[in-house]
């Protein structure tokens, strides 16, 4: 697959048959129980997403990318999924995915559906079955169940740690009521690790990839998909001998972790993309994979997921010099694998890019790196933000990004400025991470608040009734009535910058040029669009050419820190 292909502007009948579309798409993500709730419950759902399909198709996004929907507890948000083959009852049915599903489609917008396969929740009827079967039962053998160490087997098998923090095992008790097994976590221990080793879960998730293939997706998001495969040859690493070969240069960047990024991960996706190519255009994947830059491409590769998100810029300093690295190695690795590059600033794990950039470089006094976490763990002081400085270079950044040859990925909410909420009281979080880990993790709450659609009302437009996470006042100011037609909004800005990207998308290439300053970034595409960046604290004069689009006012000059303008 060729790393030029191009994407004209297309109609949504030709848009719809190209299968190249993913290349440089658009893909706005929703968070289905935070975006528009139709029923009053407090809660987003299916209908309510339906019924904002007119606001989608005006913003000019190519695609939904939809978190999960699936019938589940919330221990994490939706990503602990009791049934993969249906839709939760407090969100929808079926009958409602199918139409939501058709007015996307009739809007020209692709759907690419969250799919979970690292683990399932504990309400699973597979997890169940489990429970209720003696060790060592074709049930068990469906998870990653393991004797414990000591005695009695009161040890854990591993001192392995679950990233949302405390141990990676939990032991359960056995169908006699005596003290039994340990189940692997790598998240929560609502979330049991599933065993890819086991032809069973290979065949069902085949299944559940035609499922929602015939019900209209038209691509997936891979949860997790670094993490599926796992070598538990005893005796297990412990966590000092991971830590040690993990503080190297490379780690173990060479596919032999216990459980991260394997070799044999690919194994199942190119069983996958079997799947996704027996539909006219195939579908689609997209691998959240949190590996080493030199690994990624395999999981971009045409012949498994065929794209993988890089989060390069989402963590980068608002800085030209490791803007313009990033761009170009990912660029660079794209055109290898064959694949087309991802750019995200924001999405549901992440502090909104409006505040990470409002922050002193660094991430401020309280944190190592543009985070954001650390300024929300010290109580979000406001001395250290500045509001106003990463609203600027927010836009800037995402006008960039919007220029940069590959997909964008945008995220619910920044379309209108959205700043991360920080004063959510602790008796309203619902984020695991940080009831796991009191002290270390805020979570994640601050940026899957419900969005504002009006200026008033018990939950600013979101529904009839309130809000499951607590909307702060000056939501007011950033709600969709409060932006919809207003000359320089933050949501005017998007659409009219969605609507000049499908205008001017051209091939998968950019030159650099030489600019008038180190702080500022200057390229090309073909066709002669031209993008300039200033990042800078002195404004830079602008080169000649007719200005389509700006993320600031202008005067003849780049504005400093925070301004970019489109040329043709």
């Amino acid at each position: 697959m060729s790393n030029t292909a191009t994407l004209a502007t297309l109609s949504g009948s030709d848009l719809a048959a190209d299968p190249n579309w993913w290349r440089q798409a658009s893909v706005y993500q929703i968070y289905p129980r935070s975006f528009s709730d139709s029923n009053g419950d407090g809660l987003g759902d299916i209908k309510g997403i339906t019924a904002k399909v007119p606001y989608l198709k005006e913003l000019g996004i190519d695609a939904v990318w939809l978190s999960p929907f699936y019938p589940s507890a919330l221990a994490d948000g939706g990503y602990d999924v009791d049934d993969y083959r249906d839709v939760d009852p407090k969100l929808g049915t079926l009958a409602d995915f199918a139409e939501m599903s058709a007015a996307l489609h009739e809007a020209g917008i692709k759907l690419i559906a969250d799919i979970v396969p690292n683990h399932s929740s504990n309400r699973h009827a597979w997890f169940k079955e489990a429970l209720a079967s003696p060790r060592g039962s074709d049930a068990r053998e469906r998870y990653i169940f393991r004797d414990g160490q000591g005695d009695n087997g009161e040890i854990p098998p591993s001192d392995w740690e679950s990233v949302f923090g405390g141990p990676a095992w939990e032991r359960i008790t056995e169908p006699d009521g005596t003290p039994g097994q340990w189940y692997m976590h790598i998240f929560a221990k609502e979330q049991p690790d599933l065993n890819w080793s086991n032809r069973e879960i290979r065949d069902d998730f085949l299944k559940t990839l035609r499922f929602w293939s015939d019900r209209g997706v038209d691509g997936f998001r891979v949860d997790v998909a670094h993490a599926l495969t796992k070598d538990l040859t005893e005796p297990l690493l412990s966590k000092a001998e991971l830590s040690v070969a993990n503080s190297g240069t490379d780690g173990f960047d060479d596919g032999s972790h216990p459980f991260w990024d394997r070799d044999e991960v690919h194994e199942i996706y190119v069983e996958w993309r079997e799947v996704f190519n027996e539909y006219n255009p195939p579908r689609t994947a997209v691998a959240e994979a949190w590996v080493h830059a030199s690994r990624r491409g395999r999981y971009a590769s045409p012949e498994g997921l065929g794209q993988a998100f890089n989060f390069d810029l989402l963590q980068a300093d608002f800085d030209a010099e490791e803007f313009h690295e990033i761009i170009t190695r990912n660029l660079a690795e794209a055109a290898e694998s064959g694949a087309s590059s991802t750019w995200v600033f924001s999405n549901h794990d992440v502090v909104r890019h409006a505040t990470r950039y409002g922050l002193p470089k660094g991430g401020g006094k309280h944190a190592k790196g543009q985070d954001g976490k650390g300024w929300l763990l010290a109580g979000a002081p406001a001395e250290e933000l500045d509001v106003e400085l990463g609203l600027r270079r927010a836009r800037a950044a995402t006008q960039l990004m919007l220029a940069l040859p590959g997909s964008a990925y945008l995220y619910q909410g920044e379309e209108l400025g959205l700043q991360e909420v920080a004063d959510i009281p602790d008796a309203e979080r619902q984020d695991p991470t940080f009831f796991r880990n009191k002290g270390v993790e805020i979570g994640r709450d601050g940026c899957r608040v419900p969005l504002p659609w009006a200026a008033e009302g018990s939950s600013f437009g979101f529904g009839d009734g309130g809000a499951h996470l607590p909307q702060p006042a000056w939501f007011s100011r950033y709600a969709v009535a409060a932006e919809d037609g207003v000359d320089g909004s933050t949501l005017e800005f998007y659409r009219r910058a969605l609507k000049l990207r499908r205008e001017l998308q051209t091939s998968e290439e950019l030159e650099w040029h030489t600019a008038a300053s180190p702080d500022v970034l200057h390229f090309s595409r073909p066709g002669g669009w031209q993008t300039v960046t200033n990042f800078g604290d002195m404004p830079v004069e602008l080169p000649a050419g007719t200005v389509l689009l700006s993320s600031g006012p202008l005067d003849g000059n780049l504005l400093p820190g925070s301004t970019t303008v489109w040329l043709r």
